[in-house]
C-alpha cells in the first residue's frame, strides 16, 4: 500500500492506493499552518501499514537530492511554509520512503502513465488556476535541472489592448501574472466563474495561453499538452487557445489536430493525487535499487 499527498495552495488532499492508480481511500485537509495542516495529514496515514509515500507539492521546492535544504517547501508566498521540511517531517513520522516533487509534476506523471498521455513518452501538464505551474515528462522522465520547470513565470508579449500591469509579485506582467485566476479577477473586477458570458474576457486569455504554448512547443515539442486547473474549466478558451496559437505558429511546425493535441486532463481532478502515487512507487524503488 502506497500513500500520496498532493500539497496545495488552499488544500491537502491524501490518499492510499497502488501503483496502478488505485485509491482506497481519501481525504482533503484545509492548507492553514503547517503545524495544523502536517498534524491531520500524520494521522490519516497513520491508520494503514504504508511502504512508501509521495508528495506532490505546490513551490517553489528544492529538489537536488544532493541539496541541504532537499525535501523542503523554499520561496512559497505562503508565508508559513517557507523554508518548511516536508520530506522530513514525513519521514520522521512513517520511517519509509518518500517521493517528493511538485503537484505539477506529478500530475504530468500521472496523465503520461494513465490519462491523456498514456502511451506517449512525452507531454506537457499545465495547471491554469490560483497560479499557473508546468510539468514536462521527457523521453518518459520527468524534466528536471537545476530544479524544476517553472514555465509559469515566462514573459509574453502584452496585448495591445490590454493596459492590465499584472498580478505577479515578482514579476507583473509574466504568464501567471496576467493569465491566472486572480489576474483574471483583479483586471476585469469579477471571479472568472462570473464572466463565462464576456467573450472578451476568455479571448484575451486565449491569446496569453497561446503565446506560452508556443514557445513550449518548440522549446520541449511535446506530443500531447494537458491544460488542468480551475479556469480550464471555461471550455471556451480552448477554442480562442486553438486560433492564436495556430497563427503564432503560422505553419513554421507542423502540429496535430488541435483539439486532439491539447486537451483537458484525461484523469480529471485525480491527475495529481494518482502521480504522487506513482512517485511514491518511484521511491520505494529506489530504496530497492540501493539495497540489492
Amino acid at each position: 500500500m502506497l500513500g500520496a499527498i498532493e500539497a496545495g495552495g488552499t488544500k491537502f488532499v491524501c490518499a492510499v492506493g497502488d501503483n496502478l492508480g488505485n485509491i482506497t481511500e481519501k481525504i482533503q485537509i484545509p492548507t492553514t499552518v503547517p503545524n495544523e495542516t502536517m498534524q491531520q495529514v500524520i494521522e490519516f496515514f497513520k491508520r494503514f501499514e504504508i511502504e512508501a509515500i509521495g508528495i506532490g507539492s505546490f513551490g517553489p521546492i528544492d529538489i537536488d537530492q544532493e541539496s541541504k535544504t532537499y525535501g523542503t517547501i523554499t520561496s512559497t508566498p505562503k508565508t508559513a511554509w517557507r523554508n518548511y521540511p516536508i520530506v522530513e517531517a514525513m519521514r520522521n513520522a512513517f520511517h519509509v520512503p518518500v517521493g517528493f516533487n511538485t503537484d505539477v509534476n506529478a500530475a504530468a506523471l500521472g496523465e503520461a502513465t494513465f490519462g491523456a498521455a498514456k502511451g506517449l513518452d512525452s507531454c506537457l501538464y499545465i495547471t491554469v488556476g490560483t497560479g499557473i505551474g508546468a510539468g514536462a515528462v521527457i523521453q518518459g522522465k520527468l524534466l528536471q535541472g537545476l530544479s524544476h520547470p517553472e514555465m509559469g513565470h515566462i514573459l509574453l508579449r502584452r496585448h495591445p489592448d490590454d493596459p492590465y500591469q499584472g498580478k505577479c509579485p515578482y514579476h507583473h506582467d509574466c504568464l501567471e501574472g496576467l493569465a491566472a485566476g486572480p489576474a483574471i479577477e483583479d483586471r476585469w473586477g469579477e471571479k472568472g466563474i462570473n464572466l463565462v458570458e464576456r467573450q472578451e474576457v476568455w479571448d484575451l486569455e486565449g491569446y496569453y495561453i497561446a503565446q506560452a504554448l508556443m514557445q513550449y512547443i518548440l522549446i520541449l515539442s511535446p506530443k500531447k499538452i494537458i491544460l488542468g486547473g480551475g479556469v480550464m474549466n471555461q471550455k471556451q478558451v480552448f477554442a480562442s487557445i486553438y486560433k492564436h496559437l495556430e497563427g503564432l505558429i503560422s505553419g513554421y511546425v507542423t502540429l496535430p489536430e488541435l483539439s486532439s493535441y491539447i486537451v483537458n486532463p484525461g484523469l480529471g481532478d485525480r491527475a495529481g493525487i494518482i502521480g504522487s502515487l506513482l512517485l511514491a512507487e518511484q521511491a520505494l524503488q529506489d530504496k530497492t535499487q540501493r539495497e540489492s
